[in-house]
């Protein structure tokens, strides 16, 4: 079993200077891993066999000028309590369960905005957001980041000053609706990003969500990886020499604008049609500021929870295991949106298998009727699901594809059928949306929501 070791060192001034030690001592023969922490001016050594000699340590790291000044002192090992493991996977458990209520429960029908909403209506259009998908994008990104951001202040730094990030990452987020609301009301089409584009953002995010997710749950070749904005590209907002990386927070925040949640695709949608820069960037303000509770409180929770040991080890498993299950969820949805194989073909298998037969025996019934040389298709879509989610159509002939709001909210106001056209499709609040195109190739595709977390199938036969 390797075992940990904390050395002071001398030298440290900057966040980058931390990067510099660990890659430097890590190079060492018997050295596991190392993690320095510029605050505490101290590096925490894992090594397997004999603890390494304080002399060696300041040999691989002095010609950038640092130095270890002891031999160190055994670390508090980090791993779980006994009988902390039950508590980890019970309260793991009631948060994910928690969460896929709200998600499959449909609550976010409750409340339909449209582009004539009073602006206290998007408030509370972005509390459902930040308790429901949200949750599972950015506040995915507050857990993940959690660690990290604790590292940059003293264990005796209080509540509020660890509190400091995720006020800065909320912050960013205001600033940065309202400013981008306001571009959309003016220029929107020009500032909104390709489906394509924002969906391999999603897996990027999600990837790095299993990342420092899997190093919550203590994978030690993780456990050196560290979540840094170039500074040729954040300039002085990011300067570690200078803030000591305490402001990435705000841009980590700001960039959240262009995540694709179900509930932000909405409210930017209606903010483009608004037409007005003021009324653009209110509604996207008035929106982050919905979202402002949920994402506060997982920020908090994550800074309160870890002031004793016991119960931050337990937090850090509780947040990898919540972690991996929103980045699962964010995965399989831009599965969805990009037509490959994902989970979600597991319940539409069942469903086509369940139907299978009596689809065989009536597929003149199943096809729809051809007027005026088009085939009607006709859908009803609620806040989470699509009523028929099994639609047929013959190739070759024109389809008039009608799509009625029957309760739809969130994500399930937007439709994606990369298939048949391009984009991201605003359905008709409160109306019928009518979508034209020609089907050409016998087959079963998908379609979603803009987020693909409400899904169907589309099969086309041969005429």
């Amino acid at each position: 079993m390797y075992q940990k070791r904390c050395y002071t060192v001398k030298g440290m001034h900057c966040a980058s200077c931390e990067v510099l030690i660990e890659k430097n001592l890590v190079k060492i023969p018997g050295v596991m891993s190392a993690d320095a922490s510029m605050k505490k001016g101290q590096v925490t050594i894992e090594f397997d066999g004999n603890p390494p000699d304080a002399k060696r340590l300041s040999e691989s790291i002095a010609e950038h000028g640092y130095k270890v000044l002891d031999n160190g002192v055994a670390a508090v090992d980090d791993e779980p309590v006994p009988g902390s493991l039950l508590k980890t996977l019970l309260i793991a458990g009631l948060v994910m369960a928690v969460f896929y209520f709200l998600y499959r429960s449909g609550l976010s029908s409750v409340l339909s905005v449209n582009n004539n909403s009073a602006l206290p209506a998007f408030v509370v259009f972005g509390v459902l957001a930040g308790f429901s998908s949200c949750a599972a994008l950015v506040g995915g990104i507050i857990l993940a980041m959690s660690k990290q951001w604790l590292g940059l202040y003293a264990p005796e730094a209080t509540t509020r000053q660890k509190l400091q990030p995720h006020v800065m990452f909320n912050l960013g987020r205001l600033v940065s609706y309202a400013v981008f609301g306001a571009l959309l009301g003016v220029v929107g089409s020009v500032f909104k990003p390709s489906l394509t584009l924002t969906t391999l953002l999603t897996l990027v995010v999600a990837i790095f969500m299993v990342i420092l997710g899997l190093q919550m749950l203590g994978v030690r070749s993780l456990r050196n990886f560290q979540f840094r904005l170039p500074k040729s590209l954040t300039g002085r907002v990011a300067d570690e020499t200078r803030f000591k990386g305490r402001y990435m927070p705000l841009v980590m925040g700001a960039l959240t604008f262009f995540l694709p949640c179900g509930f932000t695709i909405t409210a930017q949608s209606l903010a483009l049609l608004s037409g007005s820069a003021v009324r653009g960037g209110l509604i996207m303000l008035f929106f982050a500021l919905g979202t402002l509770p949920a994402l506060m409180a997982i920020g908090y929770s994550s800074v309160a929870l870890t002031r004793q040991k016991q119960r931050a080890g337990i937090f850090l498993r509780v947040a990898g295991i919540v972690v991996l299950f929103f980045a699962l969820f964010n995965i399989n949805w831009q599965f969805n949106l990009l037509g490959w194989p994902s989970l979600s073909d597991i319940s539409l298998k069942s469903h086509a298998a369940v139907t299978k037969q009596s689809d065989q025996k009536n597929d003149d019934e199943q096809l729809p009727p051809i007027v005026e040389g088009k085939q009607i298709v006709k859908m009803d879509v609620t806040s989470s699901k699509y009523s028929p989610d099994r639609l047929v159509a013959r190739a070759g002939t024109p389809v008039q594809w009608e799509i009625t709001d029957a309760g739809m909210s969130g994500c399930s106001s937007t439709l994606v059928a990369k298939d048949f056209f391009s984009g991201v499709t605003q359905l008709t609040q409160g109306g019928t949306k009518v979508i034209e195109f020609t089907p050409t190739k016998p087959g079963t595709y998908k379609f979603s929501c803009g987020m693909g977390m409400v899904r169907g199938t589309f099969v086309i036969v041969e005429s």
